[in-house]
């Protein structure tokens, strides 16, 4: 009750209100910034993988150099079997032979660079953000086997639709007597994807197997198996049993080998952003020990006389510990509700952002994704009510113990 009154009072009554709303104001977007500072890392790096997972092989699985008449080749001409002992291993859903090929396509007077994959049909239906996302697409996948599928990128930038035909130019085209001649073919669009990732949408482009083996001079073999695991977070602990189940010429290529370096750098940018965001938050909370010291000085009186009628030092100091752990606490509950709020509503809130900056709030190219993702986790929001509670209650600690060792006496003299 006397924290209450306390907290409550008016400066002119010996309050500190003012004092006291601005630490409230200071814990509350201390809290805020770290949650949304969180949730937009971690959706971020959720969307990131994603988009990786969904669009990528878990694992690649490539063969070995070796002599083949005279010539050096790395193709692998048992695909099939290659293929068989991955899927057997347990953990693998699937493994698909894939030839892969640089070509540069063309439509009109438009020139695109492509990476294009030659898949079969029932293999390109089981990647989830190229074949499951009909939403996000444009034609008839079904008709796979009669044309080519394009990223949306490619589309956008070659100017086409889906029923357009393309021209694919490969440098490694037909063997004559007066060299290697480019190869040039006609493909019709049948599907355009959108895998959601900027750099995949712009440069890639699925072909039938076979039309794939032809074109690219792979008749018979193929360049690489394409393996997905159940769970792609446990990665490494896969590569051995792929290895082996491959045989002795096989290589792997791991989902994390290729974008591991960017994932560790995303956490440790996590972490230093948590250091500099927690230290933020002891600022705010310092504000609750100068408006402690200022309300202890103000009220020096009524300790005096509380202390005469007999309270203790404990009591006493529990009356300022909750003066000061109230406003953390509220402080600390404000904050989590405007950080959550911001993170449910990241979409609209970004969408206004980028019509005041003119449309370059946010830019696909730099960042690989299309929009900033925001991810409430539980384990997030956690760590900032813990972490702000924590400080508020320990810096509330020592003015509180400087107002219960206060002599009576020497708080009466004067009065």
């Amino acid at each position: 009750m006397i924290a209450w009154r306390y907290l409550r009072a008016r400066r002119e009554e010996g309050g500190v209100s003012t004092m006291t709303w601005i630490s409230l104001i200071g814990i509350t977007l201390a809290v805020a910034a770290l949650i949304i500072t969180l949730a937009v890392r971690t959706g971020f790096r959720s969307e990131f993988v994603d988009t990786i997972l969904g669009s990528n092989a878990h694992v690649t699985v490539y063969s070995s150099i070796y002599v083949d008449d005279d010539q050096t080749s790395r193709q692998i001409e048992d695909y099939a079997g290659w293929a068989e002992a991955l899927s057997a291993v347990p953990g693998v859903t699937r493994a698909a032979p894939l030839v892969r090929g640089q070509v540069l396509s063309t439509y009109r007077s438009a020139n695109v660079a492509m990476d294009v994959y030659g898949i079969s049909y029932d293999n390109l239906l089981s990647i989830p953000r190229v074949g499951q996302t009909p939403d996000e697409s444009w034609g008839d996948i079904s008709r796979f086997s009669e044309g080519i599928a394009i990223g949306s990128g490619v589309a956008r930038e070659l100017g086409v639709a889906v029923g357009d035909r393309i021209k694919l130019i490969s440098p490694e085209g037909a063997k004559t007597a007066f060299g290697t001649s480019p190869r040039v073919s006609s493909y019709e669009v049948v599907y355009v994807f959108t895998a959601g990732r900027y750099d995949i949408d712009k440069t890639r482009a699925y072909l039938p197997f076979d039309q794939a083996q032809t074109y690219f001079n792979r008749t018979g073999s193929a360049d690489e198996i394409e393996v997905m695991i159940e769970d792609p977070e446990s990665v490494d602990d896969m590569a051995m049993p792929l290895l082996l189940a491959a045989g002795d010429r096989a290589m792997i290529w791991t989902w994390r080998d290729a974008s591991g370096s960017f994932l560790r750098a995303l956490d440790i940018e996590d972490n230093v952003m948590f250091v500099i965001l927690s230290i933020l938050v002891l600022i705010a909370a310092m504000n609750i020990v100068s408006g402690l010291i200022m309300l202890v000085k103000n009220k020096g009186r009524d300790i005096g006389i509380l202390r005469t009628i007999g309270l203790t030092e404990g009591s006493v100091m529990r009356v300022f510990f909750i003066c000061g752990a109230f406003t953390g606490l509220i402080g600390t509950v404000f904050g989590v509700a405007l950080g959550a709020l911001f993170a449910m509503y990241i979409d609209t809130i970004m969408a206004f952002v980028n019509y005041l900056n003119g449309g370059g709030a946010w830019d696909p190219s730099i960042r690989g994704i299309y929009a900033l993702p925001a991810e409430l986790r539980f384990v997030d929001v956690a760590k900032a009510v813990s972490l702000s509670l924590g400080l508020s209650f320990i810096v509330t600690i020592f003015p509180a113990r400087k107002a219960a060792r206060m002599n009576p006496v020497e708080a009466l003299r004067y009065e």
